[in-house]
This record gives structure tokens, sequence and C-alpha cells, in this order.
């Protein structure tokens, strides 16, 4: 003969309101004593920030003076202190590119510096700026630039990469032909103007990377065989035509062998 179970007598509502009331108090409780026992340690003196150790890339700083300067922007302590300002502190030293900033327990930072390398001067003469080896443009003093002979680049803003990458093409090339480049500039219109240490100024074009070291390698072909002819320097060539270039050396204007419609066009 079967029985009957007895069914399970439901909770009533007001018993689950309190059950449930319980534990929210229980977890705001649990929050507050874990917000009181962190405010409590990030006021002890043992996370006090002791010493910032600076290593990596030291050649216009030094780490005591870098400590110094720095120091007095940064507020709160180990656990506390804003990482992302600390590191724009050390970045916005003279010649320091990039900085990482890392906290080592318990009362430590360690700063990992990576500074400027100057390839070049950039912008109009005078300017005060630098060029470095990731085509970014930085200020600093340029009584501190360590290499004597860095050319001059100019060029539209944004543009700096571009102007670099051109450079060291073309340097290449005319060190090949023993002649160096001093200046390169990119105008606003897109012409490219080269100067050499000698003075005398190329004007490269339009185009293309590619079309410019073509039209370059063409000039550099016959220069040597253009100033023997006539024993004199170079003073300034043009290089904006299709099917060959005119160059003026100093005390005669001639241009390439088999080109006199050039400069007759020209003039």
């Amino acid at each position: 003969m079967s029985r009957a179970l007895p069914l399970p007598i439901p909770m009533p509502l007001d018993v689950k309101l309190m059950n449930t009331l319980a534990q929210a108090l229980g977890l705001v409780f649990a929050v507050l004593l874990l917000a009181l026992v962190v405010a409590w340690l990030m006021r002890q003196s043992l996370f006090n920030l002791s010493a910032i150790q600076v290593q990596g890339d030291l050649t216009h700083n030094n780490a005591v003076t870098l400590r110094a300067n720095v120091a007095p922007k940064l507020t709160g302590n180990f656990l506390t202190v804003n990482l992302e300002r600390t590191r724009a502190a050390f970045e916005a030293v003279p010649w320091v590119r990039r900085a990482v900033v890392q906290r080592e327990f318990p009362n430590r930072l360690k700063v990992v510096l990576q500074e400027h390398k100057a390839i070049a001067f950039w912008g109009a003469e005078g300017d005060g700026r630098l060029l470095n080896s990731f085509g970014e443009v930085f200020e600093a003093n340029q009584g501190e630039v360590e290499a004597e002979d860095l050319p001059l680049l100019n060029g539209p803003q944004g543009q700096a990469p571009q102007v670099l990458q051109a450079y060291q093409l073309l340097s290449t090339m005319f060190e090949e032909a023993d002649v160096v480049l001093e200046r390169l500039q990119l105008s606003g219109q897109g012409g490219w103007r080269a100067q050499l240490d000698s003075g005398a100024v190329i004007e490269l074009g339009h185009g293309s990377l590619n079309e410019i070291q073509a039209r370059t390698r063409r000039f550099l072909a016959t220069l040597t065989q253009v100033s023997s002819r006539f024993g004199r320097d170079l003073e300034s060539a043009d290089l904006r035509y299709g099917n060959g270039y005119a160059v003026k050396l100093r005390g005669v204007t001639t241009v390439a062998p088999g080109e006199k419609d050039v400069v007759k066009n020209k003039r």
C-alpha cells in the first residue's frame, strides 16, 4: 500500500527577505572591511617610496639628476603612485625618448630609459630641433649633440620619416661618387632639393623615391665627366627633365653631352 510523501512547506516571504538582506549586509560588511584593511596598508610607512632605480641609456642624463627632477612630481606611495604619470614625467626630460616604469615590492620603482639618438638636424637652420633614428622630431640642446657633421633635413609636418628614408638612400649614392650630401629638403608641393657640402644645390624634382634615385644615379654617372671637361666645380644642377639634366659649373653653364635642347628649352 503506497504512502503519499509530505510536500515541503514553502518558506514564508518575510523569511526569504530577511535571509537575502542578511546576505547582502554580510557582503557589504566584507567589502567595507577589505577597504579599511587596504586603506590601512596604504598608510603604512613600509610602502613609502624609498628609491627610484634608473637604468638604460644615460648618455645625456644621469640617474641622480633624473631622480631629483622627477621625484617632486610624484604623489602617493608604492601602491598608489600613478605609473603612467611617472612615465610621462621621465619622458618630458630632454633626450629621453621612452621610459618603462615598474614597481618593485615593497617600496621601489624601477625605470628603464631609452634616449634619442640624433642623426640629423631638422627644420630651418637654427630651429633647434633634431631627428632621431626612428624619424621622430624632438627638441634638445644642440650643444650636447656628439656628432659634428649631422646633415640638415627639412620637410612638411609629419613627413620626417619619409625625408629621413630619402636621405639614407641618396647619401649612400653620393658617397659612392665621393660627394657628401649635406642638406635635403622636401617642399610642401612635393619637390626635393639637395645641397652638397661644397654648397652646390641640386633640384631633384617631384616623384617617388625610386624616381628620385633614378635621376640622381643618371646625374652622378656623368657628373665627373662634365666637371673634368670644363675644369670647374659644380654650382647647381636641375634634374627635373625627362631626357637629361642641366648643370651650372662655377663660371660656365652647360648640360650633359647630347642634351643641348634641354637648356635651349629651359631658356
